[in-house]
Parts: C-alpha cells; sequence; structure tokens
C-alpha cells in the first residue's frame, strides 16, 4: 500500500483497486483507521481522537487530490500537516 505521507507519527495510505467505498489508510503507531474520501468520517478504526482529528484536518485539505488519486489510481506524494 503505497505512503501518500506522514505527520506527527501518522502515516495516510491509499490502496490501489480496494474496495468501495473510495478511502484511505491512518495508522498512528497500533492505531488503524478508514476513512471515506467524500464525507471524511473514519468508516472503520480505533484512532485516538486527537489523531483522528489530525487526519481530518489534513484530509479537507486534500481532499480533491484524494478523490482524483482514488479515481485515477495515478499515485502522487502530498504534502503533510504542518
Amino acid at each position: 500500500m503505497p505512503e501518500i505521507t506522514r505527520f506527527y507519527g501518522i502515516i495516510i495510505k491509499l490502496f490501489f483497486g480496494d474496495h468501495p467505498p473510495p478511502h484511505f489508510h491512518a495508522i498512528y503507531g497500533e492505531y488503524v483507521g478508514l476513512f471515506n474520501i467524500e464525507t471524511l468520517e473514519m468508516i472503520e478504526g480505533d484512532l485516538p481522537k486527537r489523531a483522528k482529528k489530525l487526519v481530518i484536518e489534513w484530509a479537507t485539505l486534500n481532499k480533491h487530490k484524494l478523490e482524483k488519486m482514488w479515481n485515477t489510481q495515478e499515485f502522487h506524494k502530498l504534502p503533510p500537516l504542518s
């Protein structure tokens, strides 16, 4: 699964050809969350509240790029949350 970015100990990955709905994975230590790209809600997982908030903040800034990446299946690194 390609790594898109990492920030504050959180790794964001996207797996092409994965099951719907369009989503990305956020990994923070032993915690994992799957986020719906369209709604930005965590659809599965157990990320701590602060990590979840940071992931949603980052995803809000990169939502259109994530949608495009999912639809075209063309991998691009994205900037971290700063």
